[in-house]
């Protein structure tokens, strides 16, 4: 009989090899058809012994071609094909081929604990006589134990499971191959051969090759441990090995390994998941079930210990989904009617499922958390451990940055929808605990109030509560506090308030806007911190026509402080690289419109921005891929800039008249025309006087820039305020004041009257139809213009539309514009005929 082989081992390995020794066989033992010893002796009609396969196959045939049966020895015909077992002779057989197997397997044994010393371990090469001959012994120790299971037995007594595990050490890769299968075949259904294997580090071995690089090493190996794991003293010895969990399930979950292989470790890892030790391991490696089944089923105790695994967990957001969808309503019971240890344990849990948006929302929607969350721990008034409240807290932020509308999900007991955590009572409660608790929970529930307050659906609730609870003082307190988390949620919180009650804010900030610029200014870390930004987001959210604060933070050199900081983000100095990066941008853009607006209020302001280079820093600011606030901020500062260009700009003193002389007659006629423009070289023409970009902040000036190229390009921008601002900015060269010929010719040179013109015929919003009406009319006073567009009818049109629908003020606008088109008659003019 060939003995079972290793793949691509080369090897042919015969059983008769083994008996050399062999006790000789009665010619009765051999049957006369196969020439082999019998195992099923049967006698026929003619007293003949045959293999009972053997002779049955003999009468097939000869009734396959037409004869009657005969016995195969005396060609007799037979009357009857009754094949009757030889009892007798079975029986003799099987004790003969017993003593010989007895025989045979006590050599194989001693080959193999003989070999097995003298085989070298590791890389070594080895004799590959000696090799050979241990593989030949494994094969016929697995023959003879696959044939006979109490032969198992006898290899254990014989010392070979030992021998064998040694092998796997081996540096010979066929012999590591035949070793694992042998022990598969020793282990199977026979728990004493699997204690055996256990002692050492044998287990440690096998799990080894589940990480080798040879696929058939490792289906051997886990085709083995999942045979062991079957016996419970050696499944809990495999869970205890380092890493044997992990790599189990990269196998049962890997596309590359073999179907075989594969099903071999999921059935391994069920029976590891039989055992509590193994559970927090399995769920470390992504395998929650186990675990969600004994918090689901087990007994009270048992659901303790799950969830205080849960809370210890890295769990990804999809597992975290699954764990509330199924055990959120369990946990929220227990978190209701459990003990402070089994609260502690739930709250650990709850905190690590709330953490991703949508197992926040199944345990807000399925749970029905937000009653004992809040009710129960937070808001409780008896003897509660600080560490509950904290965990309450930290669970609260997570579920309020879901997202979800808190509007109508309730926090009573009885589901009513009475109170949510937007009432009134239930915010005063939460801004008394900011108060009187630790920073550990204080900082958590100012988290809650600034998310709360970054929806514009809930943002008035929380605005009126602090505004009946007269909260502001100690909320802008905060803004002082060593502990830094709860600093910037305080500032975080603010700026979100700011839009909303920014004078009340205005008004108490005081001296904690020096704190707001020691945080703005830090350099601490490299990089820009949530707290910079969240800082000069609210100082750019505090209303710019407040004249006081404007004044404070001049004097504080918050100006000065940010003006280089906006130069290092507009050239990119600043490499934050970070999600904080914009809104500081938009916040520090924002306070620097505030000096803009400031400008009338005294000579200082006009200073600091020449020193400052603020008209062209805002100029450089309008890039085509910029940000939409920073373009909004940019234009409206320029338009504030722009304005004061009219009293800045150093008007030349009058030319003197020239003196008579004898050049000048009749004949060479007054001085020519090029002559008179060189004697006002560099006066704007727009301002009438010399100007310049960073100094009087002259948009006509190129100075190196293009201010009004910018703004044109801006008036095709998809934000409608960002158009309205660009509009309002380059209106200024065609305001009262400034000579509006000149400065429609600006806007001629830089393409800009389409846009204009288009912005009215479009009418996007009814402050963007304001300002095209009157920039409109004021480009058509120029004759050469108005003459043009009056053959365009959409233009009419829109000034038709304005001046029936638009304001008072629009109205008349448009209707002044109209006359220029000659679309309404000019009657003053006709009357003024008529006097003269």
């Amino acid at each position: 009989m060939a003995a079972e082989g290793v793949e691509g081992d080369g090897l042919e390995l015969s059983e008769e090899q083994w008996k050399e020794e062999e006790e000789g066989a009665f010619e009765a033992f051999v049957c006369p058809l196969t020439k082999q010893v019998m195992r099923d002796p049967v006698t026929i009609e003619t007293g003949q012994t045959f293999e009972r396969e053997a002779i049955l196959k003999w009468f097939r045939e000869c009734r396959d071609n037409g004869r009657r049966p005969t016995c195969p020895l005396t060609q007799r015909e037979l009357h009857t094909t009754e094949a009757t077992p030889s009892v007798a002779l079975r029986s003799v057989i099987q004790e003969w081929r017993a003593r010989n197997e007895e025989k045979e397997m006590d050599r194989a044994c001693a080959s193999l604990v003989g070999t097995g010393l003298k085989l070298p371990r590791g890389g070594g090469g080895g004799d590959e006589e000696q090799k050979d001959a241990a593989l030949r012994a494994l094969v016929y120790v697995s023959q003879i134990c696959q044939r006979s299971a109490a032969r198992k037995d006898l290899v254990r007594r014989r010392g070979v499971l030992p021998t064998v595990a040694e092998m796997l050490k081996s540096g010979s890769r066929r012999l590591r191959l035949k070793s694992l299968q042998v022990l598969r075949v020793l282990v199977e259904d026979n728990d004493d051969n699997k204690e055996e294997l256990e002692k050492g580090d044998t287990i440690r071995t096998i799990i080894k090759f589940l990480s080798n690089e040879h696929a058939q090493e490792r289906e051997l190996a886990v085709s083995l441990l999942q045979e062991l794991s079957g016996h419970e003293p050696t499944c809990e010895r495999i869970g205890a090995v380092y890493g044997a969990i992990l790599l189990l399930v990269g196998m049962a979950s890997s596309k590359s390994e073999s179907a075989v292989a594969v099903e071999k470790a999921e059935s391994t890892l069920r029976n590891l998941d039989r055992f509590d030790a193994n559970v927090k391991q399995l769920a470390d490696n992504g395998r929650l079930q186990p675990l969600l089944t004994r918090l689901l089923q087990g007994e009270p105790e048992m659901q303790v210990v799950m969830a205080d695994y849960l809370g210890e967990l890295a769990l990804t957001n999809d597992d975290k989904a699954v764990v509330a969808e199924q055990a959120g309503p369990l946990l929220v019971g227990i978190l209701r009617n459990g003990d402070t240890p089994a609260r502690e344990a739930t709250l650990k849990a709850l905190k690590e499922i709330s953490s991703s948006e949508a197992s926040a929302k199944l345990l807000l929607q399925r749970a029905r958390i937000l009653p004992p969350l809040v009710n129960d721990v937070l808001f409780s008034n008896g003897y509660l451990q600080t560490r509950l409240k904290e965990l309450a807290a930290t669970i609260l932020a997570n579920l309020v940055a879901s997202g979800a509308d808190f509007r109508s999900i309730p926090i009573d007991d009885d589901g009513s929808g009475r109170r949510t955590l937007l009432s009134e009572d239930v915010v005063h409660s939460l801004l008394h605990l900011i108060s009187n608790t630790g920073t550990a929970i204080g900082s958590k529930l100012l988290s809650v109030l600034a998310s709360l307050t970054r929806s514009p659906s809930t943002v008035a609730n929380v605005v009126a509560a602090v505004k009946s609870s007269g909260a502001i003082i100690s909320l802008i307190q905060f803004i002082e506090a060593t502990h830094q988390e709860i600093r910037v949620e305080s500032v975080k919180l603010l700026r979100n308030l700011a839009p909303h009650m920014g004078a009340e804010l205005a008004d108490a900030l005081g001296g904690s806007l020096s704190s707001l610029l020691r945080a703005i200014s830090s350099d601490e870390g490299g990089g820009v911190t949530e707290e910079q930004a969240a800082a000069v987001g609210l100082l750019g959210d505090l209303p710019e026509g407040d004249n006081s604060l404007t004044r404070q933070l001049f004097d504080l050199g918050a100006f000065r402080t940010l003006a280089p900081k906006l130069s290092e983000l507009r050239r990119g100095t600043i490499r934050g690289g970070n999600r904080y990066m914009t809104p500081l941008t938009e916040g520090v853009v924002k306070v620097m419109y505030r000096a803009t607006c400031a400008l009338e209020e005294g000579p200082e302001y006009i200073e600091f921005a020449r020193e400052a280079g603020l008209a062209p820093l805002f100029v450089a600011l309008l890039r085509a891929n910029g940000l939409d606030t920073v373009q909004l901020y940019s234009a409206m500062a320029l338009e504030k800039l722009s304005l004061q260009s009219k009293h800045l700009t150093a008007v030349p003193p009058p030319q003197p008249p020239p003196s008579p002389s004898w050049l000048e007659c009749a004949c060479f006629g007054r001085k020519p025309a090029s002559a008179a423009a060189s004697a006002t070289a560099g006066v704007c023409r727009v301002h009438g006087g010399f100007c310049s970009l960073r100094e009087t902040f002259c948009l006509a000036q190129t100075d190196g820039n293009k201010a009004v190229e910018r703004l044109v390009a801006c008036l095709d921008h998809l934000d409608g305020r960002v158009v309205e601002a660009a509009l309002a900015a380059l209106s200024t060269l065609v305001c009262d004041g400034v000579d509006a010929r000149e400065g429609v010719v600006v806007l001629g040179e830089a393409d800009g009257l389409k846009p204009v013109v288009d912005i009215l015929v479009e009418s996007r919003t009814e402050a963007l139809q304001r300002r095209a009406v009157w920039a409109v009319e004021r480009i058509l006073r120029v004759e050469e213009i108005a003459r043009e567009v009056a053959a365009d009818q959409t233009v009419a049109s829109a000034l038709v539309e304005a001046y029936r629908n638009g304001d008072p003020r629009t109205r008349q606008t448009a209707e002044r514009a109209l006359r220029h088109l000659d679309r309404i008659p000019n009657f003053s003019a006709a009357f003024q005929s008529k006097r003269s």
